[in-house]
């Protein structure tokens, strides 16, 4: 009786210690939560590496390497869902066929009703507004029907950011 109590304690003790808590990256990828007032897209903020952005969503459909041949410095697409990180411009561009969800409804807003979420911009063009935010920056992009068409968030400022054109 002693040898199987100690042969069940120790297999226990075995399974235990042998086991791993497995990070399922799937979750990470079924829906894009788009979180403006924090500028973060599933948890990954604009100043994430690119290795770990393709780490933490792995279902990007294309990536432009951070070298000198860079168009803009390096790119993590994910194209089917409509969402661009420029990673080494620090900042996430999200355009109007996006798939996901936004924690405000701004895609397809009219420019007029935004300040209920935003307040004043900061600087005021004729195809687009820019806003600070607690993390830097989101400019907001319009149609000529004066609506949203396109998001970018940075946690540059806006003296500092540099975008692709």
């Amino acid at each position: 009786m002693k040898y199987l109590l100690l042969f069940v304690i120790l297999f226990l003790t075995g399974t235990c210690a042998f086991s791993q808590l497995k990070i399922s990256t799937a979750n990470q990828c079924a829906t894009f939560v788009v979180d403006l007032l924090d500028g973060k897209v599933n948890g990954v903020k604009p100043n994430t590496t690119q290795p770990e952005v393709k780490k933490l969503l792995p279902c990007f459909t294309s990536v432009e390497p951070e070298d000198a041949t860079s168009k803009c410095g390096g790119l993590v697409a994910f194209k089917d869902r409509d969402v661009y990180f420029y990673t080494g411009r620090d900042y996430v561009e999200i355009r109007e066929k996006f798939k996901g969800k936004l924690s405000i409804p701004l895609m397809g807003a009219p420019r007029n009703g935004l300040f209920k979420y935003l307040g004043n911009p900061k600087i005021k063009d004729t195809n687009w507004d820019a806003y600070t935010t607690s993390y830097g920056i989101i400019i907001l992009y319009f149609n000529k029907a004066n609506r949203i068409n396109k998001i970018q968030f940075s946690t540059d400022g806006p003296d500092t950011i540099k975008l692709c054109e």
